[in-house]
Formats: structure tokens, sequence, C-alpha cells
């Protein structure tokens, strides 16, 4: 079914398919082209409005069931690490990051299928082969970096010095913080924590770069899969149209209630587009 809004993006909706998150229920995404001239300020526009970007295709949960999915970002001039996360960090400080443009490698890909395979082999990007996960990592019409880090794997036979992909995060450059697209990491270094570890060192390139926000993507209360992102301090997440503090994250859990659903129309109708010219 198609959804428009005069002389704006078309919108679209999918049929409902199992929710990931949430047992039982089902999940449907209100979805848009990203293309042309104008990608960069949809992308930055519809960001600030719970969508995310996946290739060249801006989407937002719209189930008919519930709204439990809500956008979360972190509030990086008042974001302060806890005690854990400070550890954390300590942990790791051979860890060296490296951004290079989206461009994908078999290295990438050979990290990507070990964490696939022992973190998420029966999600829906279990069978996704090296073409596909190139169109991930290389079809963005937005200004996009991919977020190496390595660390220090000894010497190899001739004496050199190698080092060690551990971790990788897509990342997308909006105008007012970093959207982490998507991320995977090395599944046997446990004790490395490496996926906060990508979202800690997220919020200090974004302070270095004077962004002030770090979006980490969909928070859904009552989902061990996104326990995590509640533990970071200055959560924000976009509920009924606005950003507000994620508070106690149990007060959200009533959110899975059908009547909270508004009709797609309406939420089409309610999205702020940014002025094209015509």
């Amino acid at each position: 079914m198609r959804h428009t809004v005069p002389h704006a993006p078309q919108f679209y909706v999918t049929a409902p398919q199992p929710c990931p998150y949430l047992h039982g229920r089902a999940e449907r995404k209100l979805f848009t082209a990203l293309q042309g001239e104008h990608a960069a300020e949809l992308n930055n526009a519809l960001s600030r409005q719970g969508f995310r970007r996946s290739q060249n295709v801006l989407y937002r949960p719209s189930c008919e069931s519930c709204v439990a999915c809500m956008s979360a970002r972190i509030r990086v001039k008042d974001f302060q690490p806890s005690r854990t996360q400070r550890r954390l960090m300590k942990r790791n400080p051979a860890i060296r990051r490296m951004a290079t443009s989206a461009w994908a490698t078999e290295e990438q890909y050979e990290l990507f299928r070990r964490y696939l395979d022992q973190r998420h082999s029966d999600g829906g990007m279990a069978d996704m082969d090296i073409f596909e996960f190139a169109a991930m990592i290389e079809e963005t019409p937005v200004k996009t970096r991919v977020i190496e880090y390595r660390c220090d794997a000894g010497d190899d036979r001739a004496g050199n010095r190698t080092d060690r992909l551990t971790a990788v995060c897509l990342t997308d450059v909006l105008d007012d913080g970093l959207s982490l697209v998507y991320s995977f990491y090395e599944p046997e270094l446990t004790s490395a924590s490496l996926g906060t570890y990508i979202i800690l060192d997220h919020v200090e390139i974004a302070r270095a770069a004077r962004l002030p926000y770090v979006y980490l993507g969909y928070w859904v209360p009552g989902s061990r899969k996104m326990d995590y992102k509640a533990r970071f301090a200055a959560l924000e997440i976009y509920k009924a149209g606005v950003w507000q503090d994620i508070g106690n994250p149990k007060d959200h859990c009533d959110e899975a209630h059908p009547l909270s659903v508004d009709p797609i129309v309406e939420q089409v109708a309610r999205i702020s587009l940014p002025q094209f010219d015509r």
C-alpha cells in the first residue's frame, strides 16, 4: 500500500512479519526511498523523527499491535560513563580505531560471518552472502564511514607486526550526530564487551566533532536483545512524536498495547519533511 504527502517522498508500508524482538507479535515498517540530490537532507530530517537507514531506504516501525520500538540516542554533552563502562575502556587500551570510506572487504565479511554464526544464526541476515554484505556497506547515498577496530595480533612469519580486525561499525554522519547503522564484532572476545565499546567510542568521536547526539537504533522495552541500550546515561527515546529522557525503563512497558497505534495515514501526515526546491 502506498501513502503520499503532496510534493514529498512517497511512503510505503510492508506486510506484517514475525517480530524479532517480542515473541508472538508482528512487525510492520513504514518506509521511503533515499535517493537523489536531497538524500542527505531527508536522512537528517527523518532520523530526527525516529527513522533509520538501510542502504537506500529509510524506515520506521509501524506495527498494528504496538508501538514498543522507540528510536534511542545519547546526548553527548550530558553523557558520563558508568563505573563499569570506565573499567571497560581501561580494559581495552590496545584497540585502535580506523575510519575508512564505505567500502566492503573480505576481512570484514569473514568477521561478519563469525558474528552472525555465533550470535544471530536464526536472524534475518543469517544467509547474507558477500555480495549482499557489500551492498549493505557500499550502497549509501549519504555521508557514511566504516569504523574499524583493530588490536595487536603479534608478529607474522617474517617478523612483521600484524593487527587483527575485531569490530566494525557502519556509521552515518548526520548534521546533528552519528548514527550507528550496523555493527558487528569478534564473538569470541566476550570479555571485551565490544558492542558497548563501539558505542562508548562513538560518543568520544561525536564529542570531538562537536556533534550533539549518537543514534543507537531502536530500543524495545521487554526485549532482552535491547536491554543494554538502557544502561547508557543521557539516553533519549523518540516517543509520541517527541524526544524525551528515558527515565525509568519500566515506565514504558505499556507501549505494547494495540490501542496505542495510530492509523498509517495519520502517521504519515505528521512527518515533517525538509523543504525541497521544486
